[in-house]
């Protein structure tokens, strides 16, 4: 037990070193609940440890959130883009992971658009893509933008439809759509620059 303890002090720190220089007020808290996890864990108040690695881990997820809201497409052209937002999930919620998204409106047609990290989602997503009969099993198809691999999803009687996107086996992307073309919610993945993506920490 007290190597796996020992273990998740170093995993923790090794994050904070990531994100110390570009964030100190947010390093400032992780570095807090870090030293007390160490106190704690010196008394042998291992559950408190817990609790503080784990606190310092999500402080550091929605760091990583932020982040990932710089990735969102920018509006294509007559469209008006809401707010971005991000969260961080912890295991409870789909396995975890950090995610942002946005949405995207023009009248009554809507895109939404999200980019998921850190989630035990994507190797579901990934078998898919490595199985080409699984991928289409329900009506979607299999098609190449910008250069990566998508599943794509349109109904041309509903005007509803999706794009699911893995980049560098680590990011999901989806798009989702009502009321709207085959080629809006193409464009809008077009819009996400997937080798920035790829290169994020």
């Amino acid at each position: 037990m007290h190597r796996l303890f020992i273990s998740a002090i170093i995993i923790s720190a090794a994050f904070l070193s990531m994100f110390l220089a570009s964030n100190p007020v947010l390093a400032d808290d992780v570095t807090d609940s870090i030293n007390e996890a160490l106190k704690q864990y010196s008394k042998g108040d291992f559950a408190d440890a817990v609790q503080s690695l784990d606190y310092a881990a999500q402080l550091i997820r929605q760091k990583k959130g932020g982040q990932l809201e710089a990735y969102l497409p920018n509006p294509i052209s007559g469209w008006k883009a809401e707010g971005a937002k991000s969260q961080a999930m912890g295991s409870a919620m789909f396995g975890g992971g950090v995610a942002a998204e946005r949405s995207y409106v023009k009248g009554d047609s809507r895109v939404d658009v999200k980019i998921l990290t850190d989630s035990p989602m994507m190797q579901a997503m990934m078998m898919m893509f490595s199985n080409p009969m699984m991928a289409t099993s329900d009506g979607g198809k299999l098609e190449k933008i910008n250069g990566e691999k998508a599943i794509v999803k349109y109904s041309n009687d509903t005007k509803d439809g999706d794009i699911n996107m893995v980049i560098a086996n680590r990011f999901l992307i989806t798009v989702q759509g009502n009321d709207v073309t085959r080629q809006d919610l193409i464009s809008f993945a077009q819009g996400i620059d997937f080798k920035k993506l790829a290169a994020m920490p």
